[in-house]
């Protein structure tokens, strides 16, 4: 009897240790079961900055070709090629690589004559071959558009500058960007009472070339003295968006 009443005695004791015994695993158990807490997100700021940096041209390229009239569409496209061949071979002469010529656009177009019937008589063909003609030699620039014309060459739509390689002009101008963009991010935490952290992004958009005063003065393309031409300046543009942390 006695022994009887000590086993019931011990019993919940006995059950009470052991649990206590696993109650740190079962709370490591439910730690490992909940969600972690989240970090918070720290505040950011995003600052756009633009920089530019100026160069000197040292090549140019011209659009320019030859435009011909025939009774039939072949009539009209063997002038041409006869044209703009003597062209190409005057450019060759006068130093230009076949690298540097690239052929734009080729057409060959009807003319119509509506006043009569109003229905439209072909009076002949147009054929036109327009070349794209990358200019090293910046000095020689006037004279070779001179000769081109002297050549054969009847049409003319332009040139631009630009520059063989833009790379140290471009990073020029990345750097001024990147100090645009921390010069503003310090303005804007100064006035808005935080203080700039680490940064998180940088990210560049798209720059361009931005062609700075360059004229073709010229009263007639094929007169001499050679056609006066200004080189100007190239300006060179970058952006820079830069995500910076902050604190209060």
């Amino acid at each position: 009897m006695h022994g009887g009443a000590n086993g019931a005695t011990l019993g919940p004791w006995l059950m009470m240790e052991s649990f206590m015994r696993l109650l740190p695993f079962v709370v490591l158990l439910v730690g490992l079961a909940l969600p972690a807490a989240a970090d918070p997100v720290p505040a950011q700021m995003t600052v756009t900055g633009e920089g530019r940096s100026i160069a000197a041209p040292d090549m140019a390229s011209l659009n320019l070709g030859v435009v011909t009239r025939g009774l039939t569409a072949a009539e009209a496209l063997g002038a041409n090629s006869a044209a703009l061949a003597a062209v190409l071979a005057r450019l060759a002469a006068d130093g230009i690589a076949s690298r540097d010529i690239q052929t734009s656009g080729l057409s060959v177009s009807a003319r119509y004559d509506y006043s009569d019937t109003g229905e439209g008589r072909v009076l002949g063909y147009d054929a036109r071959n327009m070349v794209t003609v990358r200019v090293r030699d910046l000095p020689a620039l006037g004279a070779l558009i001179d000769a081109a014309f002297a050549a054969g060459t009847n049409e003319f739509n332009g040139l631009s500058f630009g520059l063989a390689d833009d790379r140290a002009a471009t990073d020029a101008a990345r750097r001024a960007a990147v100090a645009d963009a921390r010069a503003r991010a310090a303005l804007y935490a100064e006035a808005a009472g935080v203080s700039l952290g680490r940064i998180v992004t940088i990210a560049e958009s798209a720059g361009n070339e931005v062609p700075q005063p360059m004229s073709l003065r010229a009263a007639s393309l094929a007169a001499a003295p050679p056609v006066p031409v200004a080189e100007g300046e190239l300006s060179i543009a970058a952006q820079i968006t830069i995500v910076f942390e902050i604190s209060q």
